[in-house]
């Protein structure tokens, strides 16, 4: 059986755009398997025209999957990640029927699916023979684009046992089916080859070398932010936001073995640690820290202000950690705890940019705006907090509506336990594509 793992092209246009007073040709493109809040961006690259630098995330369940299945010697497994080769439509399929491939898996989500649902009917139109297999936060309704997609299964959730259930006969919705923490730990590491290993790229926080390896030390979140996919529908089932969520640590051996294999392999000359969140206790940090310091190359790490002791950070530095990505979402206390559900204390959170400033290690903070029921007054709130903190650089976005997350559930379930503060008034913005919210809130701000 030959089987493909892909993260098709998506492609939106192209347009003149004025940089540095000066008109230039840009690309608008779309980033889909990899990122917790698909979006569309302007990029350097063009179709089939690849040029390092632009954000690129590397697809872990996808990766995941594709070696579990590689593990298998009586299967053909391939796979393709045009986003991260600035591949063509054209070029795609053409690889497709040269190739010839029984079951092509494709992850999706919301600000991805008109054009992904639009992408399957022209490979079925391409009379290639095989069967589609869905995979993403947009098969929470999986039901339901069954009905109207040439899809013969969509599996929730992470989708390693669920591919291999597919690969065995199972086909329509496959539900969620999790790695134990035994299992997750005895995986095959994550899949990457020549073409492909040096050109993911995450240039937040500063500071970055590439070639740059991006792996995860975990799986899962605790915390129920009312926007935040992963948690919600990939690595759990709780779309509500009312149900536990829990949390895998890779051991440290696992770790170290994967991180130095990857390094020895493909050259590597940092990490960045792209957990849901990095920091979540000071043993598990501690443990990658020991396994960073023998490795000896700089890193960083996705993190939150709270989640451990003020000395931790002290001891993330010594073992090479040079900057971190810190998840405030508001400015506002209100909006952290009334609508976002974060549990953030923003004097607690100040304190900790103080002390990670003071150990000369760089922050990227990351914010959005649109929250349900958020007001343009703690707007310029999360602004002036954004002001006022020693940030090196910042990321501020339209709130995304994703499929799965308690946000996207929010119309449909009238209200929300933990979430009593968000309410989808008239001037709320549903979108599902966090960068095109943005600027449709910043013109609607500038007409107010």
């Amino acid at each position: 059986m030959k089987i493909l793992f892909c993260n098709p092209p998506w492609w939106i246009g192209e347009r003149n755009v004025q940089i540095g007073g000066r008109s230039a040709s840009k690309w608008t493109s779309g980033i889909r398997a990899g990122s917790r809040w698909p979006h569309t961006n302007l990029v350097n690259s063009s179709p089939d025209n690849y040029v390092f630098g632009d954000y690129t995330p590397y697809p872990f369940f996808m990766g995941y999957a594709a070696s579990t299945l590689q593990q298998h010697p009586e299967l053909d497994v391939h796979f393709r990640d045009s986003i991260a080769i600035r591949e063509s439509y054209e070029s795609f399929f053409e690889y497709l029927m040269a190739e010839k491939f029984d079951l092509i898996f494709i992850e999706s989500a919301s600000p991805s699916w008109e054009h992904d649902s639009w992408l399957l009917f022209q490979i079925k139109k391409a009379h290639l023979g095989c069967e589609i297999i869905v995979t993403g936060p947009i098969t929470t309704k999986a039901d339901e684009i069954m009905k109207d997609n040439p899809i013969a299964a969509c599996i929730k959730g992470e989708y390693e046992k669920g591919a291999l259930r597919v690969v065995n006969g199972e086909r329509g919705v496959i539900d969620f089916d999790l790695l134990t923490l035994e299992e997750m730990n005895a995986a095959p590491f994550p899949y990457f080859d020549a073409q492909i290993a040096q050109k993911y790229f995450d240039g937040e926080p500063l500071g970055q070398q590439s070639p740059q390896l991006q792996v995860w030390s975990s799986r899962g979140c605790p915390f129920k932010c009312i926007f935040c996919v992963w948690p919600a529908v990939m690595t759990g089932n709780d779309p509500l936001g009312d149900a536990a969520r829990k949390v895998r640590h890779y051991s440290a051996d696992y770790m170290e073995a994967m991180i130095t294999e990857l390094i020895e392999r493909y050259g590597y000359k940092t990490v960045y640690f792209d957990d849901d969140t990095f920091n979540l206790g000071n043993r598990h940090v501690e443990a990658m820290c020991e396994v960073m310091t023998r490795i000896g190359l700089p890193w960083s790490a996705m993190c939150r202000a709270d989640t451990i002791r003020k000395d931790t950070w002290q001891i993330m530095k010594e073992a090479g950690c040079f900057g971190v990505k810190l998840g405030f979402e508001s400015g506002d206390q209100w909006v952290l705890n009334n609508i976002v559900n974060k549990h953030l204390d923003l004097e607690v959170a100040r304190e900790a940019v103080d002390e990670i400033k003071r150990l000369d290690m760089t922050i990227h903070g990351t914010f959005t705006l649109g929250l349900p029921g958020e007001t343009k007054e703690q707007m310029q709130t999360t602004r002036d907090f954004i002001d006022d903190l020693a940030l090196d650089s910042y990321q501020l976005s339209g709130t995304a509506e994703i499929e799965g997350t308690p946000l996207a559930n929010l119309s449909t379930e009238g209200g929300l336990n933990g979430y009593a503060g968000a309410t989808k008034d008239q001037g709320y913005i549903s979108e599902t594509d966090g960068s095109i919210k943005y600027l449709e809130l910043v013109k609607q701000l500038q007409e107010s």
